[in-house]
């Protein structure tokens, strides 16, 4: 038996944001944003849209393109930093209950911008573990709502989207996710968190408080630089592939020349690499799954294909796998 991903679905909001706009905003250009980063524009979801909103659009469609029905899922699982709710419910029971998915569990990811990979990795355990049919695995985010505005350094860099993947298990070996590497170093959590207020004591009632992204910038280039080349040559010793058997290097896309420093160590050529961070920017948990169903929605995926994911974020946490399309 293996666990394939049967269908992939998207949902990008209609707001679209570019760089000459955001210019206007804050202390910029889009020269400055496309030389240090690669993003031109990034899509923000409309007003009183919630991040279940998107992860549910996104299921729907990867639902239809794979011919099953909601209430045919057996585990629902949505990865994302921008959760309808702080604490709970998790956004998988919301998006279960808004596409239908009566009875199936449930549950949310947290592991940042790795948080597909490590949603990916947990459903196809659990379909293998309990001999179930289908999953559904989505990441989704509306970071613009976190995003400091006034922060030229951070506002720049993130997006709106979902992205979802249908998971089956089928009765054809050697297909599906052949091989997976995750981790985290935790040493490095104020490198990339959210600011909010801090309580002590048990009692105490703080104000309302948006939480905002802060990053330093230059520790999260340097671990994703090393993180992206650790990575490929562990999860290659792992599936005992050589590089160039792969098809594609799927990565989170953060940003353009974090790929080409990580290509070059590797010795890849950078076309190797798949990347869309020019039009949607960092949409964190949901850049992985957007940029699959891009890529087969265009025809560049084929049945068999060796297909390697590679994602790093907050935490800090990181994940790769090979996947046999």
């Amino acid at each position: 038996m293996a666990v394939i991903i049967r269908s992939t679905g998207v949902h990008i909001p209609e707001r679209r944001l570019r760089n000459e706009e955001l210019a206007a905003l804050v202390d910029t250009t889009d020269e400055w944003i496309v030389s240090h980063t690669g993003i031109k524009a990034r899509h923000l979801a409309a007003d009183g849209s919630q991040t279940s909103d998107l992860a549910a659009e996104a299921a729907r469609q990867a639902l239809e393109r794979a011919g099953i029905g909601a209430k045919e899922l057996d585990l629902l699982v949505v990865a994302t930093a921008t959760p309808d709710y702080f604490g709970f419910p998790s956004t998988a029971c919301i998006v279960q209950d808004k596409i239908g998915a009566y009875g199936s569990a449930a549950f949310d990811v947290v592991a940042g911008c790795t948080g597909f990979i490590y949603a990916l990795d947990a459903a196809s355990a659990m379909l293998e573990a309990r001999k179930a049919r289908h999953a559904l695995v989505i990441g989704a985010e509306t970071l613009s709502r976190i995003v400091d505005w006034q922060d030229r350094a951070t506002c720049v860099l993130f997006g709106d989207g979902a992205g979802a993947a249908v998971l089956s298990r089928i009765e054809e070996p050697g297909r599906g996710i052949i091989a997976s590497v995750l981790g985290a170093e935790g040493s490095g959590h104020k490198d990339l968190y959210l600011i909010q207020e801090e309580r002590i004591a048990s009692m105490e009632r703080a104000a309302p408080l948006v939480p905002k992204i802060a990053m330093n910038g230059q520790n999260v280039y340097n671990f994703a630089v090393k993180t992206i080349t650790v990575l490929v040559q562990r999860l290659l010793h792992s599936a005992a592939y050589r590089l160039e058997d792969f098809r594609w290097i799927v990565p989170h896309q953060a940003n353009k020349r974090i790929v080409q420093a990580a290509a070059k160590r590797l010795g890849a050529p950078e076309d190797k690499f798949y990347l869309n961070m020019e039009e949607y920017a960092n949409t964190s948990a949901a850049s992985i799954p957007i940029a699959l169903d891009e890529m087969d929605r265009k025809g560049l995926l084929k049945k068999g294909d060796l297909v390697m994911v590679v994602g790093f974020g907050a935490g800090l946490t990181y994940g790769a796998q090979a996947i046999r399309w």
